[in-house]
C-alpha cells in the first residue's frame, strides 16, 4: 500500500503541473479564438463582446481554477467553435487513437522480442549485425516519413492496403484493421528498435547467470531457456521503456492520424490548434497527460509484480 500511495502522489503532482503549465502556454499562444468565432469582417466591438461572453477577459488564475473545478465535476467545457462538449468529443475519438497505439505497440513487441532474443543468444554474430543494421535504418526515419513511404509502396504501387480512411469495428474485424495496418506499422517501425536493443542488452547478462547454465546442463532446449527462463528477468527495463513510449506514441499519433485521415484525438487536437479553440486544446492535452501517467502507474505496478524488490524498496531499484 505504501508503494501504491507513493506512486499515486506522483501521479497527482504530475497532473497538477501539466494542467497548470498547459493552461498558461495555451493562453499565451498567438491568435484569438474570438476572431475565429466572429469572422474576418467583424468589428473590434463584436470581438470584444465575444471575449466577454466566453470569459476570455477574466484573469487567468480565475479561469484556470474554474476549469479545474469543472474537470473534477466532469465538466471539461464546450468548444468555442461548435459548442461540442469537450469530454464527449474526446471520448468519442479516443477508442480510435487507443486502437492505433495498441496495434503499434503490439507490432513493435512482435518485432522487438524475437529479434532481441536472437541478437542476445548469438551476440556479434552475422544475424546480430544484420538485425542491428535494420534497426539503425528503421530508427533513422521519423514516423511520418515512414508512413509516406509505406503509402507509396503498399497503397500506390502495390494497391494492397488503403492509404487513408477508417472503418469502425462494427463494419467487421478485417474492414476495421485493414486501414489501420499502415499507420500502426509507421509507428511500430520507429519504436521497436529501442525495445529490441534494451532486451538484447539485458538478456546477454541474464544468459550468463548460473541458473541458465544449470538449465543447459539439464538438457533444456534453447527455445525453452530463452522463453521460459531468460525472457522474464530480462524484461524489467523493457517494461519501463514501454511506459515511456506511451508519450512518444501519443505524439506520433497526432501526426500519423493527420497523414492517414484517422478520426482520433490527435486529429481533434490539430483542428483545435488551427481554429485557436483553447478549451479543446486544454482538454486534449490533459487527457493525453492523464492517459500517460495512468499507463506509467500500471507499468510501475507490473514492475513491482515482476521484481518484489521494487515494492519492498530494495537497494537494487532505489
Amino acid at each position: 500500500m505504501r508503494f501504491l500511495l507513493r506512486r499515486f502522489q506522483r501521479l497527482v503532482i504530475v497532473m497538477a503541473a501539466v494542467t497548470f503549465v498547459t493552461f498558461i502556454l495555451v493562453n499565451v499562444l498567438p491568435g484569438d479564438v474570438a476572431y475565429e468565432m466572429a469572422g474576418m469582417d467583424a468589428s473590434e466591438a463584436e470581438v470584444a463582446e465575444i471575449r466577454e461572453e466566453i470569459g476570455l477577459n477574466r484573469p487567468l488564475p480565475i479561469r484556470y481554477l474554474e476549469w479545474v473545478g469543472g474537470v473534477f465535476t466532469g465538466d471539461w467545457g464546450r468548444s468555442f467553435i461548435n459548442e461540442e462538449d469537450v469530454w464527449h468529443a474526446i471520448t468519442q475519438r479516443f477508442p480510435v487513437s487507443i486502437e492505433l497505439m495498441l496495434l503499434a505497440q503490439v507490432m513493435a513487441l512482435a518485432l522487438a522480442v524475437p529479434m532481441g532474443m536472437i541478437s542476445a543468444y548469438r551476440p556479434d554474430s552475422r544475424a546480430d549485425r544484420i538485425i542491428a543494421g535494420v534497426a539503425f535504418a528503421s530508427v533513422s526515419m521519423p514516423s511520418f516519413m515512414t508512413g509516406l513511404l509505406l503509402i507509396y509502396f503498399f497503397s500506390l504501387t502495390l494497391g494492397w492496403l488503403p492509404a487513408t480512411g477508417y472503418e469502425p469495428l462494427s463494419a467487421g474485424l478485417w474492414a476495421n484493421l485493414k486501414p489501420m495496418i499502415l499507420p500502426a506499422l509507421s509507428l511500430a517501425l520507429v519504436e521497436w528498435t529501442v525495445l529490441m536493443r534494451t532486451l538484447r542488452a539485458e538478456m546477454i547478462g541474464v544468459l550468463q547467470e548460473d541458473y541458465i547454465s544449470l538449465a543447459r546442463a539439464k538438457g533444456m532446449s534453447n527455445a525453452r531457456i530463452l522463453w521460459g527462463h531468460a525472457l522474464r528477468p530480462s524484461s524489467f527495463t523493457m517494461l519501463t521503456i514501454l511506459g515511456l513510449q506511451v508519450a512518444r506514441l501519443m505524439g506520433g499519433t497526432i501526426i500519423i492520424e493527420q497523414i492517414f485521415g484517422i478520426p482520433g484525438v490527435g486529429r481533434l487536437l490539430i483542428h483545435a490548434v488551427y481554429t485557436r479553440d483553447f478549451i479543446v486544446i486544454q482538454g486534449c492535452v490533459t487527457f493525453f497527460a492523464l492517459a500517460f501517467v495512468l499507463v506509467n502507474f500500471a507499468v510501475d505496478i507490473a514492475y513491482a509484480w515482476l521484481d518484489p524488490r521494487v515494492r519492498q524498496g530494495g537497494k537494487a531499484h532505489g
